[in-house]
């Protein structure tokens, strides 16, 4: 807020009331360049992922100061803004981001530079608390996250075997909620390939678990994979 209050103190004037000179937009650059750094950190400290990237981050914070830039740049000029708009209409973002919330900090960067190339300086200062306290709280939080964590069970059985019957204690036994999500032929017909969607009870040691389907499917395949995946209601 301070730093804010000083870009306003210093240039005097009325967001979009005139064009900005050279000083204002070199200031306003480096001001960008500032909140987007912390952006950067916000997003470094609430990453739970596994691929966490450097290029990425570093990109976010280009993005931000060349968005400010824009703004400033085409405030008042139709001509070079629609110029601008034809140029980057055939530019493609090609990096396949590895999760949902790498998208939103691409926006979060580019609001910002938005909000300071349009020089609301102190309205940047605010949006940047704002949602950044809220990512870190969600964060913290962990907020939203599965009651418990599920699995995937894959297992195979011969076609003389009621799944249904055999399966139903054990699933009882072991889990809170189980959900039949396929049924497959395998080897040319010979056995059933089952797919379930599974929420274990608090405490139960997966290796039991298995071992038990283990017996129910006369010692043929099974496979319990953790997962991050969420009941359908």
């Amino acid at each position: 807020m301070i730093l804010a209050n000083f870009f306003n103190d210093l240039f005097q004037s009325t967001p979009g009331s005139e064009t900005p000179g050279p000083a204002e937009v070199a200031l306003a650059m480096a001001y960008s360049l500032v909140l987007n750094l912390i952006i950067a950190l916000i997003y470094r400290m609430t990453y739970k992922g596994t691929r966490y990237s450097q290029d990425y981050v570093q990109t976010l914070i280009i993005i931000g100061v060349v968005t400010t830039i824009l703004i400033m740049v085409v405030s008042g000029n139709g001509a070079i803004a629609f110029g601008m708009f034809a140029a980057f209409s055939v530019i493609r973002f090609r990096r396949t981001l590895g999760q949902s919330r790498d998208l939103a900090f691409v926006f979060f960067a580019m609001s910002i530079g938005m909000v300071v190339g349009a020089r609301h300086y102190s309205m940047a200062a605010v949006i940047l608390g704002v949602v950044g306290l809220a990512i870190i709280l969600l964060s913290v939080t962990n907020a939203f996250a599965p009651r418990k964590a599920s699995h995937l069970m894959t297992m195979r059985l011969t076609n003389d075997i009621d799944f249904e019957k055999i399966l139903a204690p054990i699933l009882e036994k072991f889990t809170d909620r189980s959900q039949l999500m396929r049924v497959t032929s395998a080897q040319a017909g010979m056995m059933t390939e089952l797919s379930y969607g599974l929420q274990l009870k608090e405490g139960v040691s997966t290796s039991e678990f298995l071992e038990a389907l283990q017996l129910a499917s006369g010692n043929n395949r099974v496979v319990i994979t953790p997962t991050a995946a969420e009941f359908d209601s």
